[in-house]
């Protein structure tokens, strides 16, 4: 029996500044298919390719990753500024299309970094476009020195709200998470279900509120060490079951049924 096909939402790179390429991190596929059981399959997220009606019909759920470009903030409503950084409009018109899609439908996907704040905008939310420039708060951002080891190290506690969603798949209200990013939730979108912060107030963990189907998103990097990390590991299990559950759900006599 085939594994459920998760889409690993890809970026865009230019290769020694010349050669386009899209890309997804291998510990991402690694993930997906050795900690939640599924078919890994890197998207390269451009509308010029694929539509969204296409991607759902192909893939059973969706792994929003990390990436160094930003949601655009005209995504949001805001200008561009210097802060924001560099941007990946085709990731922007794919994803959070894609993300509202999938709340609808009840198709599960797990939001990681970049991922966590494309749920955010694609609900209706705004971000900071640096969260070390506000008064009070730590830099959250990748350690220029070191080894991979070193920057994907856990570095601060995450304190989920007692009796929720991810307390009960964690089984506690304080796991030590590593941090990799600029920006951050400034406003919640309406349905967007803030449940963990770090230390400094900034959100890291959030769900979409009323939706069918699996939508947890994490501030943090849970594809580092997936198959060892005790907070990782439980994450992508429940997101592979929620995969499993949806293709299940979907399928008749082995075969795919193609939304209508």
């Amino acid at each position: 029996m085939s594994r459920p096909v998760v889409g690993i939402i890809g970026n865009q790179h230019l290769i020694n500044d010349q050669y386009p390429a899209h890309a997804g991190g291998s510990m991402n596929s690694e993930a997906v298919a050795q900690v939640a059981d599924c078919l890994p399959l890197v998207v390269p997220a451009d509308p010029r390719f694929m539509s969204v009606a296409e991607l759902l019909d192909v893939c059973d759920g969706f792994l929003l990753t990390g990436g160094r470009p930003n949601v655009h903030p005209e995504e949001y409503g805001e200008a561009e500024t210097e802060a924001h950084g560099a941007f990946d409009r085709a990731r922007d018109a794919i994803a959070l299309s894609l993300v509202r899609a999938c709340v609808e439908r009840g198709q599960p996907f797990l939001g990681i970094c970049r991922g966590f704040q494309e749920v955010n905008v694609a609900m209706g939310g705004t971000l900071h476009p640096e969260i070390r420039d506000l008064p009070g708060r730590m830099n959250h951002r990748m350690p220029p020195d070191g080894t991979l080891e070193e920057k994907f190290a856990l570095r601060h506690v995450v304190t989920l709200a007692d009796g929720g969603r991810f307390h009960r798949l964690f089984g506690s209200t304080e796991v030590m998470t590593n941090t990799l990013h600029g920006q951050g939730i400034k406003t919640p979108g309406p349905r967007i279900v803030i449940e963990g912060h770090a230390p400094d107030g900034t959100p890291e963990a959030v769900y979409v509120k009323n939706a069918p189907g699996f939508t947890l998103s994490v501030q943090w990097h849970p594809e580092w060490d997936a198959a060892n990390d005790p907070v990782s590991r439980p994450l992508f299990e429940a997101f592979g079951d929620a995969v499993r559950a949806w293709a299940q759900g979907h399928a008749v006599g082995g075969q795919r049924v193609t939304a209508l």
